[in-house]
């Protein structure tokens, strides 16, 4: 598997994070819950990006854009949820 790029698309409202690798992509949607919340909705990732940390990839870029902005994250999705739990450095910017 070749190097994972992460590239965030950031709107008003909501946005999305994208992994990249191999001509894959994984991404990741939030919406903003006002000016000091971000919500992770929603992550997928195909079943050629899967246990290769392309899902995880988003959800950190994730935490430390939030962490750098200081705004707090709610991971709604299962598998952002499951990620907060395995990393407890992550703790930090949990609503």
């Amino acid at each position: 598997m070749s190097a994972i790029v992460v590239t965030w698309g950031d709107g008003p409202t909501d946005g999305r994070c994208l992994a990249v690798s191999d001509g894959y992509t994984a991404e990741m949607t939030y919406s903003r819950a006002g000016a000091a919340r971000l919500i992770i909705d929603q992550t997928g990732a195909p079943d050629a990006l899967r246990e290769q940390g392309a899902g995880e990839a988003p959800a950190r870029r994730a935490v430390e854009d939030a962490r750098a902005a200081g705004v707090e994250t709610i991971p709604l999705y299962t598998f952002a949820r499951a990620q907060t739990g395995k990393h407890p450095d992550w703790q930090d910017v949990l609503a």
